[in-house]
């Protein structure tokens, strides 16, 4: 009684809040969807217990964690009931987890999706970067000391949840902490950085002549309207100018009703009207970043979708640990959903402070991380690129910009709770931190005593 009780009073004092009578009937079914597919993916993805999942996670919003969970360890499934809603995610292996919503169960379980097979290699037995084997130069100690600090939860009332961080200077893992119950072995939710590994799949198409940034985005959709005038290099600044909410907190704005209701979210999102003239307006877009991911599969076409993916970029850099989840109607939700290691994370970001070169191999175009971190026209404080948040500051006037205390080189991967892959190619440093942290983390602080205690 005491669990419903709470429950309805959130949903009545959210109700109360916006005036919006939609909120009661969607609001519980979206919180369901979220903890089951949450759940799910930290549960059979990252391997975590539900107990932890429910003491970070599920505490994002109030009464999230009050929701009834049944975990299936035999079918792989996991059902998330709030106010006689429920919801059910099921885990398919290598592909990660999937919310169940347009399709059945078994039409999903039925889809022949196969991840292609990491190389049998151990990597504790290789060196980094390809492998988990490295040393660290005594010069490093001062930063052992900022990270043994960093991991520390300074308050109670709102810990900082930091799951991992993995220093990277010159190329090599310098130092790196984890919390309790995370291993270096541990795939951690990525959340919006998963954005920009699919701006570096595009990148890859546009390397074999697949597509053309400046020409017409081949969305099908498109073809009979003025979206057909949209280009592929203002989708991916995320200024195609299509009408779209990236609204949290308001459960019948676009990003629920992708996330917990549509089975083909790139589609949803492409069947967007314009708003704005393409070009002129930012708005960042996790709408966007789908149909981009949609366009990869299309592009490869089936038989070669997952190879493309894995075997071309993941696997070819050692993301061995990396699960990038699919929707129930095949294609990788490029937007959100990929779990990596702090290492593979890393990784990621090393191949970009390396301008796209791994182990003598250009993996990305010539100019690709030159154009990837070039500011939007259409970003008002030049603090978006091509999938990448950026920190150029206002033109004119870049003082203003994100990170006031950093510099204006850098450029890095975020997502929701505080997940960062911040590069900055004038230290050849890159930072991961992971972690959910509901009320923000302070990574230019992070950032900030890391460069502070290299080596000069």
């Amino acid at each position: 009684m005491k669990k419903f009780l709470r429950i309805f009073l959130w949903t009545l004092l959210l109700l109360l809040l916006t005036g919006l009578v939609g909120v009661w009937i969607t609001f519980p079914p979206v919180m369901s969807g979220m903890a089951a597919k949450t759940v799910c993916s930290c549960y059979f993805v990252s391997g975590r217990s539900l107990q932890n999942i429910k003491d970070k996670e599920l505490q994002v919003f109030p009464g999230l964690d009050q929701a009834t969970i049944e975990i299936d360890e035999q079918a792989q499934t996991v059902t998330a009931s709030i106010l006689f809603n429920t919801k059910k995610a099921i885990y398919r292996n290598g592909l990660g987890c999937v919310l169940l919503s347009e399709r059945s169960e078994a039409e999903i379980r039925k889809q022949n999706w196969k991840r292609p097979t990491a190389p049998l290699v151990n990597q504790d037995t290789v060196a980094w970067p390809m492998g988990n084997l490295y040393t660290i130069d005594s010069a490093y100690a001062p930063l052992q000391r900022v990270l043994n600090e960093a991991i520390k939860e300074k308050n109670p009332e709102q810990p900082a949840n930091t799951s991992a961080i993995v220093i990277v200077h010159k190329g090599k893992i310098v130092a790196e902490r984890y919390a309790s119950g995370i291993s270096p072995q541990t795939p951690l939710m990525g959340w919006s950085m998963t954005k920009s590994i699919t701006g570096t799949l595009i990148g890859m198409l546009v390397k074999e002549g697949k597509l053309n940034l400046s020409g017409p985005a081949p969305v099908s959709e498109w073809q009979q309207d003025e979206r057909k005038n949209i280009t592929l290099t203002q989708l991916l600044q995320a200024s195609s100018g299509l009408d779209w909410s990236e609204t949290y907190f308001n459960p019948i704005e676009d990003f629920h009703q992708m996330f917990i209701y549509k089975d083909d979210k790139g589609g949803y999102a492409a069947s967007k009207t314009l708003k704005h003239s393409s070009g002129t307006f930012f708005q960042y877009s996790s709408g966007t970043s789908n149909i981009l991911m949609r366009m990869v599969r299309q592009q490869c076409g089936d038989d070669r979708y997952l190879s493309f993916v894995y075997d071309s970029l993941l696997y070819k850099i050692g993301m061995y640990n990396t699960t990038l989840e699919q929707d129930a109607s095949g294609t990788i939700v490029g937007s959100s959903y990929g779990f990596a290691t702090a290492r593979d994370w890393a990784r990621f970001g090393l191949l970009y402070q390396q301008n796209g070169n791994w182990m003598n191999e250009n993996i990305l175009p010539k100019d690709w991380v030159r154009f990837a971190s070039t500011p939007a026209d259409a970003a008002p404080k030049g603090e978006y690129g091509a999938q990448w948040w950026l920190n150029a500051g206002e033109k004119n006037n870049d003082a203003n910009r994100t990170y006031p205390a950093l510099s204006t080189q850098l450029f890095s991967a975020e997502g929701f709770e505080g997940q960062y892959v911040m590069i900055l190619p004038e230290h050849e440093l890159v930072v991961v931190r992971l972690g959910v942290s509901h009320a923000g983390y302070d990574i230019e602080k992070l950032v900030n005593a890391v460069i502070q205690a290299l080596p000069k």
